[in-house]
């Protein structure tokens, strides 16, 4: 009998073919305008086996962007270009949610509308971190992150209103869910950890504070599309994007899966860093999620066939996500439940291109 990895999920209202879950990956292909292209239909379309495919982070405003070239969600030329990919997935009998996305700090006065500062929890600038944007010259490389200035009140507002409309634009092109993007030092990562969110308001100084921001967000993208259209991914141990450790780190993301579970969210999504080099959530955290949050749990982060069934097998999540695999293989599915050898995966093309590295990826036949 198949391992339960390759056997389908009940995910609330949607059956999930397997346990296997396509990773939100950054692939910096969006053609003029951040609009999603054919490509990339035929990108994710070709990956359509996986149970459920999470799309690249997605910028829900022109303030959200911390990179070039990822794609937005927040036109109308954008939804339409995302509807041409949800089609291609769904034709395919794939299943699909954007990740919706807001950078906060982590980005770069070329990026922003009229070269304004980025926008951060408090004005404390990120410590040893890059955007992909463009530097003095106009050229586009990896470049230090600017200044930030601390959100006001209003503007914490508007972006909690941003993601209502991210969530209602990402129903209107096609999507079947979408997952707000809480993890790896970006804006709602920012106003979790304590090491950065010293504010005075209602956003800081207590885990409900520093919670408040995601929960709005996950509130409004609700109200928008149903709460069991949507999940959240958080980076439990994440130093990515200058993150300083916090001590005060667990009890401030279990107090947010109380509140999620409350919510009754599609799921939770726990992205593991221990491929950027960090420790790896130990299975005490684990064992206290999975108690405290009665939804699905979702974990990425290095993962190979042999641990994806083990933490399985454990009962402390119910899928698993895999990203660079993803990449390289297709198929992943298929080649992992016959023991099928897999591509390597092309760290040259990571980011930005054409077709190279992106879709032309070989699936498994029987000759090879």
């Amino acid at each position: 009998m198949a391992h339960p990895l390759f056997q389908p999920f009940t995910l609330k209202k949607l059956r999930l073919k397997n346990r296997l879950i396509m990773a939100p990956m950054t692939r910096c292909r969006a053609g003029d305008g951040d609009v999603p292209t054919s490509l990339m239909a035929e990108y994710y379309a070709q990956r359509a086996t996986a149970g459920l495919i999470v799309t690249e982070g997605t910028p829900v405003s022109p303030q959200g962007r911390g990179y070039l070239w990822t794609p937005g969600i927040y036109t109308p030329d954008q939804i339409e270009g995302w509807r041409g990919v949800t089609d291609a997935v769904h034709t395919a009998a794939g299943l699909i949610f954007a990740q919706i996305w807001h950078v906060g700090r982590v980005s770069h006065v070329s990026l922003q509308p009229d070269g304004a500062s980025p926008l951060g929890p408090t004005d404390q600038l990120p410590k040893e971190t890059q955007t992909f944007a463009y530097d003095d010259q106009g050229h586009p490389g990896y470049v230090p992150a600017s200044q930030p200035h601390a959100l006001s009140g209003d503007e914490i507002h508007t972006i909690v209103a941003q993601f209502a409309q991210a969530a209602e634009n990402a129903a209107t092109a096609g999507f079947d869910g979408v997952e707000v993007h809480g993890a790896n030092g970006y804006l709602f990562d920012q106003f979790l950890n304590a090491g950065i969110n010293n504010r005075q308001d209602d956003y800081g100084g207590t885990p409900e504070n520093r919670c408040r921001l995601l929960l709005e967000a996950v509130d409004a993208a609700a109200d928008s599309i149903g709460a069991d259209r949507v999940g959240v991914r958080i980076s439990p141990n994440g130093r990515f994007n200058g993150m300083p450790e916090d001590p005060e780190m667990t009890a401030t993301l279990l107090h947010l899966a109380r509140e999620l579970d409350r919510r009754a969210i599609a799921y939770l999504h726990l992205n593991d860093q221990r491929t950027f080099g960090e420790a790896m959530i130990p299975d005490q955290f684990l064992a206290k999620l999975r108690h405290t949050f009665s939804g699905a749990i979702i974990i990425c982060g290095g993962y190979d066939v042999d641990r994806a069934q083990q933490v399985i097998d454990s009962g402390l999540v119910d899928l698993v996500a895999f990203g660079t695999l993803y990449i390289a293989n297709p198929d992943l599915p298929a080649r992992m439940a016959q023991g099928w050898p897999l591509n390597d995966a092309d760290q040259n093309t990571f980011y930005g291109g054409g077709a190279e590295g992106y879709t032309d990826y070989p699936l498994y036949t029987e000759s090879d």
